[in-house]
């Protein structure tokens, strides 16, 4: 079985928070065999020299939409499937450059795509795909103008579509039962008005509690959860209520609301640096002026929401959600972490966290005996200095992804 191994390295891992200096790491197949403070003798093995660089967990991101490549999700939902497929593939490779070896991709990427990567078919980060998440007429995943027909919607069918709209509590039953068989790895739903759709206040709350708790009971009955998309405290605590294990988003938390998400050991996936590019860039990348004038109102108070959070003792995992051009700024939501919440956090919301939110704690997000083989390789101490990883690829020599190089020495 093929051997790989890092030589003296500064073994970060985020469980233990802490640098452990001039350690080896061993790697057989797709798994780490060894993890050493004393030399390796592994004669077969390929060396890779680690010395004055931090080995640590591959990257995880758990919030982001790899197929949505136009910032106008209304017009990429019209866009041809297989144009869609072709040009998630320069965002897939570029996430995994940027040392991101597992993504959950938070509405529109399937089974097929995650296969795909799988199989070594296409580079990319490890997909979790919710497949479509499910939104009610009007709700944060109905892109339809208000002068639009209303005709049954044909976005389950469409790849571009991040959305299917679904009402009642039948209809969200067998939505849910359909993404589960086509390979979603959990659901997604839409609890709250949002940024990107053009008719929803971001205030609304969507879906009412016995479809949020049949589409929860549904997921529980196939091994899995739901994630929300939510801004408002209200809408918050009352997805958290319904059984939602993950929020999305969660803006303008308050107080109460994150102390209903710690009671009921919910995670949360903020996601800063979206709303940062969306202000900057989003009107002329073509985002909807009824979607770029609701930005202000949800950038400055995610800020304070990281606060809220880490005081209410809600564990946070990293999300950036990321349209078009903008996936380039992936890395940027280190630095607005770290700002906020110091670097270890920051480090842990995109590894030991996000693998817990995964249900993949011990085997990724973090650098032990036995766990996946996901490592990167920065040039220096990110626990120090965040904009070795903040920076993108800039900083990042190796990326090892299921026991295999896919870039670098």
């Amino acid at each position: 079985m093929t051997q790989i191994l890092f030589k003296n390295g500064n073994v970060f891992d985020p469980g233990l928070g802490t640098i452990l200096a001039g350690h080896d790491v061993l790697i057989e197949g797709d798994r780490i065999k060894q993890v050493s403070a004393t030399p390796i003798d592994a004669p077969g093995a390929t060396v890779i020299d680690a010395t004055d660089k931090t080995v640590m967990p591959g990257l995880i991101d758990c919030h982001v939409h790899v197929l949505a490549s136009n910032a106008n999700l209304g017009l990429n939902a019209k866009t041809p499937s297989v144009l869609i497929a072709l040009r998630s593939l320069p965002i897939l490779e570029a996430m995994l450059k940027r040392g991101f070896t597992t993504v959950r991709d938070a509405g529109g990427a399937d089974w097929g795509l995650a296969h795909a990567i799988a199989l070594g078919l296409v580079p990319g980060p490890r997909i979790f795909p919710s497949g479509k998440a499910l939104s009610q007429t009007g709700g944060h995943g109905d892109f339809r103008a208000r002068l639009e027909n209303m005709e049954p919607c044909s976005c389950a069918f469409q790849a571009g579509a991040i959305a299917r709209i679904v009402d009642g509590v039948d209809a969200v039953r067998l939505a849910a039962r359909e993404e589960i068989q086509k390979g979603a790895t959990q659901i997604k739903i839409m609890a709250s008005g949002g940024v990107a759709s053009p008719v929803d206040p971001i205030g609304n709350t969507q879906y009412s509690e016995e479809e949020i708790r049949a589409i929860v009971a549904e997921a529980e009955a196939a091994q899995t959860y739901v994630m929300a998309h939510a801004y408002t405290g209200r809408a918050i605590a009352r997805a958290v209520r319904c059984g939602v294990r993950t929020i999305e988003h969660g803006n303008l938390v308050d107080r109460e609301a994150a102390d209903v998400m710690r009671k009921h050991g919910a995670f949360v996936v903020p996601t800063l640096v979206t709303y940062e590019a969306l202000a900057r860039d989003g009107a002329r990348l073509g985002m909807p002026p009824e979607s770029i004038a609701k930005v202000d109102s949800v950038r400055l108070a995610g800020r304070n929401s990281l606060l809220i959070y880490a005081e209410a003792g809600v564990p946070m995992g990293f999300g950036s959600d990321l349209l078009g051009e903008m996936h380039e700024d992936q890395s940027s939501e280190f630095r607005l972490r770290a700002e906020l919440i110091g670097n270890l956090e920051a480090i842990r919301s995109a590894t030991s966290i996000a693998a817990a939110i995964l249900q993949r704690e011990g085997e990724l997000g973090t650098v032990r005996e036995g766990a996946m083989a996901d490592l990167i390789v920065v040039d220096g101490n990110p626990l120090a200095d965040i904009s070795f990883l903040s920076n993108g690829a800039q900083h990042i020599s190796v990326v090892m992804q299921g026991g295999r190089i896919r870039n670098g020495d």
